[in-house]
């Protein structure tokens, strides 16, 4: 057997996001090592690989960060880059859709060694330029090269410890004095004629790179904005703590925190005398992680759809509408945990969450729910509810319909309507009670607050009616045990345009039995609905956005695929007042800083609804 069947390669990967300032960088480092068979031995070239004759043991990382020297993002003078690192200005939709940064490398041209931020300021700063005479051989091309601006960082690890051009290590590096940053040791190569953070060692004489953390996760802050950053992740073996490889790279330039967002306008509905309490409420779906892709938003930079970025802008858009309650949808369960939770008690609010009834994709809490919140103040949770429209299909068959559920019929209807949806409901109470009056002798202090996200497949709207019609009934149950006649509220990502039957049982009690969602054919499987004259319920609802603004707005939800109305605020008309609402950003708003949503001014594909309500005097005890 040759040596080389024992060998392995050692790789270290190391990826950090685009820097926002406020938002959390975590530095992802990796490393991993391959058995080489004799074809492979001769391929390992990378400059972030070594051979050795060993698999990489054990092993754990350090890091540290640098803040790099001021650097003129753009040579075009009349470049709004130039001066603003805002998010909304720095997006592929205001490069023009183009990723790249480019570099006039004409030795003639007044530009020479001049960098762009895309090919549009090179073309107006190339009708400023002019000819220069030098000695300077012409072998190369007139064209700019073009350097990628990409959401992750570039390599800088040009002397990488253990790089594939090191030869083959018995153990790991050979440099036991070498010693991880953030511990005790301090940093130092033995045979290196200078730090790896000297400037010289860099090639950048002007400003130093100053050392600012020594932590796994770092938050840019307002220092940052504008410049570059640099990670380094140094892997030690856990046993020897010996030095097995390390890695530098450089950032993209720190953007600002995105601006507020603007203040959404009110229309108020025609005056009414009397009247209770009064609220604000907000419905919202903000577009789970687990959903925020590339593929699926294609107009999109990947540091605009990630996570953090968008929490920031979705906490402040939210808390800056002053609201009362609040209602959620695509809520990650770990994101509800680490990061909303705790945001919104600090903002004062208390809250519950519930997850879809199915498993995790992937790693645990990567699964989406539903999230209510109240304002302390405002009032105090007298009880908690939540729905399973998977548990409700399981009765459905077993109880209602009388079919074993292993039965071919009964496992076909429970396949069709287990999607995993649910819904909360919650019974508040106000913190500062009405107190009964002559006019007003029996004062209604507790308003109940349902919120769902219903099933979101189009082909599907027999579900989707099935869901609407067993939450109703559900609220019926709920309220008429409580033998009180509560103020209710629906709110949620129902899925379904104002042409639906959803909306129209919702809205009418009932749906025509010519709707052809309760039409289907054979092919979307068993019928799950009950006779037409069975689709109906108690509730007399309105649509609080058709109610105050005279119709539903264009759209709650703005993509590329689909543009429409799937959002709404249901209210029970007999206790409750709409009195005004904030009509939905016009197109020429929603497409300012991109195509469609997500934007890196609007962080969900869809758009919050806002209403204040009233609850109206003489609610009490049904007849």
């Amino acid at each position: 057997m040759s040596s080389k069947d024992s060998m392995y390669s050692w790789h270290l990967s190391l990826r950090v996001d685009r820097p926002v300032e406020g938002c959390s960088m975590r530095s992802h480092a990796y490393m991993y090592g391959k058995k080489l068979d004799d074809r492979e031995y001769e391929k390992v070239s990378s400059n972030h690989s070594k051979i050795c004759r060993e698999p990489p043991p054990n092993h754990e990382f350090s890091y540290r960060w640098f803040r790099g020297p001021t650097v003129e993002p753009c040579a075009y003078e009349g470049c709004p880059r130039r001066t603003s690192f805002s998010p909304h200005d720095w997006s592929i939709h205001a490069l023009g859709g183009s990723g790249c940064s480019l570099q006039c490398v004409s030795t003639q041209s007044s530009l020479y060694k001049a960098t762009f931020c895309n090919a549009s300021c090179f073309v107006k700063a190339w009708k400023t330029q002019y000819t220069v005479q030098n000695n300077v051989p012409q072998g190369r091309s007139m064209t700019p090269t073009r350097r990628r601006t990409a959401s992750y960082a570039e390599d800088e690890d040009i002397r990488s410890v253990g790089s594939a051009n090191s030869g083959v290590n018995s153990t790991a590096s050979g440099f036991s004095g070498y010693n991880p940053p953030g511990t005790p040791r301090e940093i130092g190569v033995p045979n290196t004629p200078r730090s790896i953070y000297d400037n010289e060692y860099w090639g950048e004489q002007s400003e130093e790179w100053v050392e600012i953390s020594r932590d796994q996760i770092y938050i840019p802050n307002a220092d940052d904005v504008g410049r570059k950053l640099k990670v380094e992740a140094a892997a030690y073996s856990l046993e020897s703590g010996e030095l097995l490889m390390h890695r530098v790279v450089k950032t993209d330039l720190v953007l600002s925190r995105t601006p507020d967002p603007e203040k959404r306008a009110f229309v108020t509905s025609k005056p009414a005398g009397g009247g209770g309490a009064r609220f604000r409420i907000v419905t919202y779906n903000i577009l789970a992680e687990i959903y925020a892709t590339q593929q699926q938003y294609p107009h999109c930079d990947l540091w605009s759809l990630s996570w953090d970025f968008r929490f920031q802008n979705i906490i402040r858009e939210i808390v800056d509408v002053g609201p009362d309650i609040v209602c959620l949808q695509e809520v990650q369960a770990d994101h509800y945990e680490s990061h909303l939770y705790n945001a919104m008690h600090e903002a004062g609010f208390e809250g519950v969450y519930k997850q879809k009834t199915r498993q995790s994709m992937g790693l645990t809490g990567k699964v989406d729910g539903c999230a209510l919140f109240w304002r302390r103040t405002k009032f105090h949770l007298i009880e908690s509810y939540s729905i399973e429209f998977n548990e409700l299909a399981q009765r459905q068959v077993t109880q209602v319909i009388g079919l074993n559920p292993r039965s071919e019929e009964g496992a076909a209807i429970l396949n069709k309507l287990s999607k995993d949806n649910v819904a909360q409901l919650v019974v508040l109470e106000l913190a500062q009670q009405s107190m009964a009056s002559r006019s007003n002798r029996e004062p209604m202090n507790q308003v109940c607050i349902a919120n769902t996200h219903l099933y979101s497949n189009k082909d599907y709207p027999d579900v989707k009616l099935w869901q609407t019609l067993h939450l109703l009934q559900e609220l019926d149950t709920f309220i008429f045990a409580r033998g009180t006649n509560l103020p209710l509220m629906i709110c949620g990502d129902f899925n379904s345009t104002p042409d639906t039957a959803v909306y129209d049982l919702l809205s009418r009690q009932a749906v025509h039995p010519g709707h052809p969602d309760v039409n289907t054919s054979d092919e979307n499987g068993p019928n799950i609905l009950p006779d037409i004259m069975n689709i109906t319920h108690s509730h007399m609802l309105g649509s609080v956005y058709n109610t105050v603004l005279g119709e539903e707005p264009n759209f709650t939800n703005y993509t590329h695929q689909f543009k429409g109305v799937l959002d709404y605020m249901w209210y029970s008309t007999q206790n409750l007042r709409p009195l005004s609402a904030a009509p939905i950003p016009d197109e020429s708003a929603i497409t300012r800083y991109g195509e469609a949503l997500p934007s890196t001014q609007y962080s969900s594909d869809h758009i919050m609804q806002i209403s204040d309500m009233q609850i109206m005097n003489g609610g009490g005890r049904p007849a």
